[in-house]
């Protein structure tokens, strides 16, 4: 009986629903953490054909030498090593000038653009907060510029910018006679002005939509308070809203940054294939200079050493503001 015992004391334990209820559970468990990573992997397949696969043939494209002769078969192009970065990066010579030149151009008007809609978008977000009659027909309005599809934004601002009937030289030269003549927006040194314009029309809303859901966080005791003690708006911005503002300022200036140093769209569609000199930004120029001269590797080369430095440039840019959040905390 002393051996038979815990033989059947085991057998009832197996057959018993907590036993069995033990693997379902684990089973269960396995299932709920592992379907949403099933659910992701169709799409990360699709980020890497869409997006790393070309990524990796560029970088091995910025090693060969690939011109018009090898288009048909690339892989047969001959192994130029570093010698198409050592052509971009030679400031002395005319391919280097020139893409030094386009960089230049770029970064004055990546500061410049992404300073202005953080502006606009700030002060239109920080106006919107009060409550008055027509407010959400106002924040609707200020929102069309960023749906607007971009090839239909940038073209009418084309129209726009006509020499002999555009609407600007007509406001500015006939209606209020700020200038002496009409002016050429699309070509020469006020096509920069052109593409800062459409750019920050186009580029401020973002940063107004992003700000206003970051004022939906600050607690209003917080200006009530400020207001009781005698701060003013300015000090309230100052004390309260820009602060509080600050992680979400650090995002929406990076990726105003990224969006608008990389923007290729708005120049293309806005000069067509060849930018003016002084519009020159550095995707209408790899562009121009892959699919121009028909020389791919040099190209490619180019869009490599961009990729380089925006990855530098971000990797300071969240190493800085980290340690400021750190510091703050």
């Amino acid at each position: 009986m002393t051996a038979t015992a815990p033989a059947a004391e085991a057998t009832v334990r197996k057959s018993s629903p907590g036993a069995a209820r033990g693997p379902r559970r684990r089973t269960g468990r396995i299932r709920r953490v592992g379907l949403p990573y099933l659910l992701l992997l169709p799409a990360l397949l699709l980020e890497l054909l869409v997006h790393l696969v070309p990524m990796v043939i560029g970088i091995v494209m910025s090693f060969k030498e690939l011109t018009q002769f090898y288009i048909r078969d690339w892989s047969t192009a001959p192994w130029a090593g570093l010698d198409n970065y050592s052509v971009s990066v030679d400031f002395d010579a005319p391919v280097g000038q020139a893409l030094l030149h386009s960089f230049l151009v770029t970064v004055a008007f990546t500061v410049l653009s992404v300073g202005l809609c953080w502006l606009i978008g700030t002060a239109a977000a920080v106006f919107m907060q009060d409550t008055f009659r027509g407010r959400g027909l106002l924040r609707a309005l200020f929102l069309v510029p960023y749906a607007l599809p971009v090839y239909a934004a940038v073209i009418t601002w084309v129209f726009m910018f006509q020499h002999d009937n555009g609407l600007v030289n007509h406001v500015l030269h006939d209606q209020l006679g700020l200038t002496d003549k009409p002016s050429f927006w699309l070509i020469g040194d006020n096509s920069f002005v052109a593409l800062l314009t459409v750019s920050v029309w186009k580029g401020w809303p973002f940063a107004f939509l992003i700000v206003m859901a970051g004022l939906q966080n600050i607690p209003r005791e917080l200006y009530e308070a400020a207001a009781l003690d005698g701060a003013g708006m300015v000090q309230q911005l100052r004390r309260i809203t820009l602060p509080s503002l600050r992680p979400v300022n650090q995002v929406l200036v990076l990726v105003l940054f990224l969006w608008t140093f990389n923007d290729f769209n708005t120049p293309y569609v806005l000069f067509g294939k060849s930018a003016p000199e002084a519009a020159d930004l550095i995707s209408v120029h790899i562009y121009q200079a892959s699919f121009g001269t028909w020389n791919f590797g040099t190209g490619s080369a180019m869009s490599v050493l961009l990729l380089l430095f925006l990855l530098v440039v971000t990797g300071v840019y969240l190493a800085l503001t980290s340690r400021g959040r750190r510091t703050a905390s």
